[in-house]
């Protein structure tokens, strides 16, 4: 049985706005930087660089990644440049990625989130000389896992019923 096949209503740019902002409000709850928790600002940054690349784009990701830098107090210009080029590949494979389901596309992602905690720790080892263990990675996989979920929640918005009902007024 396949999935109904929905008709997206355009997407409102204040709601792509409180959503980024939301992610990123997410980076002030207490878990801090424990191993394991996902990072919210890049994911949904990927998610509106894939289906909206017009709207986010570059930029946004360089101003979210100064605002992570400032936030967390970390090098400055590191998320910046590892949002960059998060937004900047997701831009490039976008097209592809839409043709597959949700959970098809978590493949696709995976590697750019890897990509950019690559970038974090590379530039962490030019400046301090330290490596992170192999559980620094961990982040990746469980953002990653969380795109069916990020996919379902920033869509809802915009689904339009499948049987379309001439008295409801979407």
């Amino acid at each position: 049985m396949s999935q109904p096949h929905y008709i997206l209503l355009p997407v409102s740019g204040l709601f792509i706005f409180t959503s980024l902002a939301m992610t990123f409000l997410f980076n002030f709850l207490p878990w801090g930087t424990t191993t394991g928790v996902p990072d919210f600002v890049a994911l949904t940054l990927v998610f509106w660089s894939i289906h909206q690349p017009r709207k986010v784009n570059i930029g946004v990701a360089f101003l979210m990644g100064l605002l992570i830098d400032v936030h967390t107090a970390s090098l400055l210009g590191e998320n910046a440049l590892a949002y960059t080029l998060l937004s900047y590949f997701a831009i490039t494979i976008h097209r592809r990625v839409l043709w597959f389901p949700p959970l098809k596309q978590t493949l696709h992602v995976f590697p750019l989130f890897l990509l950019a905690q690559i970038i974090q720790a590379t530039i962490q080892f030019l400046v301090n000389g330290k490596l992170p263990g192999m559980l620094f990675f961990f982040q990746s996989v469980v953002t990653a896992a969380l795109w069916p979920l990020a996919t379902w929640i920033l869509l809802a918005p915009q689904r339009r019923a499948v049987n379309r009902d001439d008295t409801r007024p979407i």
